[in-house]
């Protein structure tokens, strides 16, 4: 989780990867959208395989919240 990296004077403080202007929620959109890990890395020159791997990762940690039932 080293490679997500949040600076409030950065992207509006928004989780980015490695320090860059790319956000996590950029490469999420680009994997939604049916782009390949391959194919993310060619548009994203800047990317390597494992920060990508760090977004899921970041954002399903993000989603996994515990449900309490009434």
């Amino acid at each position: 989780m080293s490679r997500i990296t949040i600076d409030p004077a950065q992207c509006g403080g928004r989780p980015c990867i490695r320090g860059m202007r790319i956000r996590v929620m950029d490469v999420l959109d680009l994997m939604a959208q049916g782009l390949s890990a391959q194919e993310v890395l060619e548009e994203m020159p800047d990317l390597e395989l494992d920060d990508i791997r760090a977004a899921l990762q970041f954002a399903a940690r993000r989603l996994d919240h515990p449900v309490l039932a009434a």
